[in-house]
């Protein structure tokens, strides 16, 4: 009985051993904050991932997440700055990055901290777009609406330990029984400007075209005086020319005498090859 007592004895030490061992250990992973509490209050926060230690039955340990989270919001309606209601589906990625901040505004619950960015992003969301038109709206789609709206929040979600990494939205739409009205607006409204820019390219170029029609007139009319200057001057420079070489009687008589043949030359056309003149005549004067 004594052996047997000792036996139960070792095992109860073993088991309540065994019990405290494992409310003295704390293993933190890679994704996780291990928050460490005792009494209710946080004593610390472990964020390096591995084994650690905690008082046992004295301490609590409770775990958050240390990750990028997705919140996906309720499809919901907004308004335009033009009246006009919009269809918007929005999600949100964010993370805890003050888990002590986290623990003790939101109770490290993660329905409280979506309640928190649902109420924050839907009222940017629609001050935002309530600040545009239709139109602006629908070509802000590019990135430039989230851009606006991650602005709009600022560091508003700080104060509970929360980063907001993006705001993306899934669509942002129109009712279904506007979409072809606003469509077909937008199509007329981009027709007319594009006719607009055709128009103002039509002038600009008619423009150009007379104007370089115009540049033409006056280069073609200062070439050809230019080029009538330079024909008259060679002629005058010819004549010159001319009027040396045959300056004394010899080359006179000479240049006469070929001028003369070319006369003949020219008087004696078609097939009969006869020259009739008068005596007197200059062309005469060459056959004496």
């Amino acid at each position: 009985m004594k052996k047997k007592s000792r036996l139960i004895i070792a095992a109860f030490v073993l088991l309540a051993a065994i019990v405290v061992a494992e409310s003295s250990f704390v293993v933190t992973y890679p994704n996780e904050y291990t928050i460490i509490k005792q009494f209710g209050k946080i004593e610390s926060v472990r964020k390096t991932p591995g084994l650690s230690f905690k008082v046992p039955f004295i301490q609590t340990a409770e775990t958050i997440q240390n990750e990028v989270l997705l919140y996906d919001l309720a499809v919901s309606d907004v308004m335009t700055k033009d009246k006009k209601s919009m269809i918007a589906d929005c999600f949100v990625l964010w993370r805890i990055e003050d888990p002590y901040k986290y623990t003790q505004t939101l109770s490290a619950q993660k329905s409280n901290a979506e309640f928190r960015i649902d109420n924050i992003v839907y009222n940017s969301l629609k001050n935002v777009i309530s600040s545009l038109s239709q139109e602006e709206v629908i070509s802000g789609r590019d990135g430039q609406l989230t851009q606006t709206i991650m602005e709009n929040i600022g560091d508003t979600l700080e104060q509970y330990g929360i980063t907001l990494l993006a705001v993306e939205t899934k669509s942002l739409d129109l009712p279904d029984e506007n979409k072809s009205a606003v469509y077909e607006r937008m199509i007329s409204e981009r027709n007319n400007i594009a006719a607009t820019y055709q128009a103002e390219g039509q002038e600009e170029a008619k423009e150009i075209s007379n104007n370089t029609t115009a540049e033409i007139i006056v280069m073609q009319s200062e070439a050809d005086a230019q080029a009538a200057e330079i024909i008259g001057k060679g002629e005058a420079e010819y004549m010159r020319i001319l009027s040396d070489a045959y300056n004394d009687p010899e080359k006179a008589d000479f240049y006469l005498f070929l001028r003369s043949l070319d006369a003949a030359k020219a008087t004696m056309r078609g097939d009969n090859k006869t020259l009739i003149i008068n005596e007197t005549s200059p062309i005469a004067q060459i056959f004496y």
